[in-house]
C-alpha cells in the first residue's frame, strides 16, 4: 500500500461504492446464519419423530433442546476470542465445518446420550459462527448503512427457520428424522469450500495486525493489487489493546456499555425463546385451537422479520440506543395488549406482530449495536459473549413458561410479567446511550470515526 493520504478503514469504505466483494461477503454471511436457522428450526420438528422411534416421554425429549443451548453458550464464549485472536475467516470456518459435520453424525445416533452429546457439539460450532458473521459484516459495511445490512445479513435466520419447517414437514415421512439431520449437516459441508475460496478476511482485522490487506483493498476499490486505481495506507482507529479479548471488555470506557449489553441480549432472548416455546400452549390453554394457536404464533416470527429491517434502517437515521429503547418500551405495550385481547383474534395478531417487531426486530438490531460498540481488536468476543449472556436468558425463558402455567395464573398475569423484561431492555438501552453520549467529548475522535462506540480507547495506529 502506498504511504500517502493515509485513511482509516472505515473512511476508506465509506469512500467506495459498495463493491462486489462486499456483497459476495454478505451473501456468503447470509447462507451461514441461514443454515443456522434451518437447524434450529427442524430440530423442533423432528422430536415428534424421535420420541415415537425410541419410545420417549415429553420430558426426555427437554434435554434435547437444552444441550443445543448450552452448546450454543458455550461455542460463543470459546470461539469468540479466538477470533479476535486468529482472524474472523478461519474461526468462522471451522465452526461451520464442525456444526456441520457433528449435525452429519447426530444423523446416526443410535441412543438418546449419544444425540445429547452430538447435539451439544452441534451448538458450539453453531455459537461461534452466528456472532462471528456479524461481526465480519459489520466491519466491512459503510457506516451510513451499517446497521440496515448486519440486520439484513441476519434476516437469513428467519429465512433458514422457514425454508428448516418446510422442509421438515414435506420429508420427515419421507427420509425420517435422520434424513433431516443428514441434510442439516451436508449444507453446511459444502458450504465451507466456498467460504475458503470466497470469504476475505477482515480488513480492519488485518491491519490492526500489521498484515497485507492491499489485495481486498484494492478489490473494494474496485481494481486489482498492483494495477488500477492506487490504494492508500489504512489505519483503524482502536488500537491493539493489551490482555485477553475477554479482559477488554471489562476495562474503563467498555465495562459498563458492556454489563448494559448483557442485560439487553438476557431480557430480550428471555421473551423470545419464552414465547416460541410456550406461545401456542397459552393461547391454546385460552380457548384458541391449536390450528388457530399456530396461525396466532407465526405472526410473531412476521412481525420479527419486518422490526429487524425496519429498525436497522432507523438506526442508521437515528440515534439507535433510542430506536431500539422505543421499540422495546412499544413491544412491552403489545405484550400486555395479548394479555387482554384473548377473546379477539384480530387484536390479538396485531399484538403479538408487534411483540414480534420490537423485541425479535430489536434483537437482531441489538447484535448490530454490540458489533459497533467494540473495538476491532475485541468486537468478535463482545458480540460472542453477549450472545452467549443470551442464550442464558434463553434457557431460563424456556423453564419460566412452564413454571408460569404450572402455577396456573391468568394469561393477563403471564403477559403482565412477560412485560417487565421489556422495559427493563429499554432502560438499558437508554443508559447505555448516555454513558456513550458522556464519553465521547473525551474520545479521541478521528477525522470520520469508525464507529460511534469507540469512546476512550480510541486511538491511531498506523501500519
Amino acid at each position: 500500500m502506498q504511504a500517502n493520504n493515509a485513511l482509516s478503514v472505515q473512511q476508506f469504505i465509506d469512500q467506495q461504492p459498495f463493491s462486489a466483494l462486499q456483497k459476495r461477503l454478505l451473501a456468503l454471511c447470509f447462507l451461514v446464519v441461514a443454515i443456522d436457522g434451518f437447524d434450529t428450526a427442524s430440530i423442533g420438528f423432528i422430536a415428534p419423530a424421535l420420541r415415537g422411534e425410541w419410545q420417549l416421554s415429553a420430558a426426555a425429549l427437554a434435554p434435547l433442546f437444552g444441550a443445543g443451548l448450552f452448546g450454543l453458550m458455550a461455542g460463543a464464549l470459546l470461539l469468540g476470542p479466538l477470533a479476535d485472536r486468529y482472524g474472523r475467516k478461519p474461526i468462522l470456518i471451522l465452526s461451520v465445518a464442525f456444526f456441520g459435520l457433528t449435525s452429519l453424525l447426530s444423523s446416526f445416533a443410535t441412543d438418546m446420550t449419544t444425540l445429547l452429546v452430538l447435539r451439544f457439539l452441534t451448538g458450539l460450532g453453531l455459537g461461534g459462527a452466528m456472532p462471528t458473521t456479524i461481526t465480519l459484516t459489520s466491519e466491512y459495511c459503510p457506516q451510513a448503512r451499517r446497521a440496515s445490512l448486519v440486520t439484513l445479513m441476519f434476516c437469513g435466520f428467519t429465512i433458514g427457520s422457514a425454508l428448516g419447517g418446510l422442509v421438515a414437514a414435506q420429508l420427515l415421512a419421507t427420509v425420517g428424522w435422520r434424513g433431516i439431520l443428514m441434510i442439516g449437516g451436508v449444507l453446511p459441508l459444502l458450504l465451507v469450500p466456498v467460504l475458503v475460496f470466497l470469504l476475505p478476511e477482515s480488513l480492519r482485522w488485518l491491519v490492526l495486525r500489521g498484515r497485507d490487506g492491499s489485495a481486498i483493498a484494492a478489490k473494494i476499490a474496485g481494481g486489482i493489487a498492483g494495477a488500477g486505481k492506487a490504494v492508500p495506507a489504512l489505519s483503524v482507529s482502536d488500537v491493539k489493546l493489551p490482555g485477553s479479548p475477554v479482559s477488554q471488555l471489562f476495562r474503563p470506557g467498555l465495562i459498563g456499555g458492556t454489563l448494559l449489553l448483557w442485560t439487553t441480549f438476557f431480557m430480550s432472548l428471555l421473551i423470545i425463546y419464552l414465547l416460541s416455546s410456550w406461545l401456542p400452549t397459552i393461547l391454546n390453554g385460552a380457548g384458541h385451537s391449536l390450528s388457530q394457536a399456530s396461525f396466532i404464533s407465526s405472526a410473531f416470527q412476521i412481525g420479527g422479520t419486518a422490526g429487524a429491517i425496519l429498525l436497522g434502517r432507523w438506526m442508521d437515521r437515528f440515534r439507535p440506543h433510542r430506536v431500539l429503547a422505543l421499540a422495546y418500551g412499544a413491544a412491552a405495550l403489545c405484550i400486555a395488549a395479548v394479555g387482554v385481547a384473548t377473546d379477539n383474534v384480530p387484536l390479538l395478531v396485531l399484538a403479538v406482530f408487534g411483540v414480534g417487531f420490537g423485541v425479535s426486530g430489536s434483537q437482531v438490531g441489538a447484535n448490530a449495536l454490540a458489533a459497533a460498540f467494540y473495538p476491532t481488536t475485541s468486537r468478535a468476543t463482545g458480540v460472542s459473549w453477549a450472545s452467549a449472556i443470551g442464550r442464558s436468558g434463553s434457557v431460563l425463558g424456556s423453564m419460566v413458561g412452564g413454571a408460569l402455567l404450572a402455577a396456573e395464573l391468568s394469561t393477563q398475569t403471564i403477559f403482565l410479567l412477560l412485560a417487565v423484561p421489556a422495559l427493563l431492555a429499554a432502560v438499558a438501552l437508554l443508559a447505555m446511550g448516555r454513558l456513550q453520549a458522556r464519553a465521547e467529548p473525551a474520545a479521541v475522535q478521528p477525522a470520520a470515526p469508525e464507529s460511534a462506540a469507540l469512546t476512550p480507547l480510541s486511538a491511531t495506529t498506523n501500519h
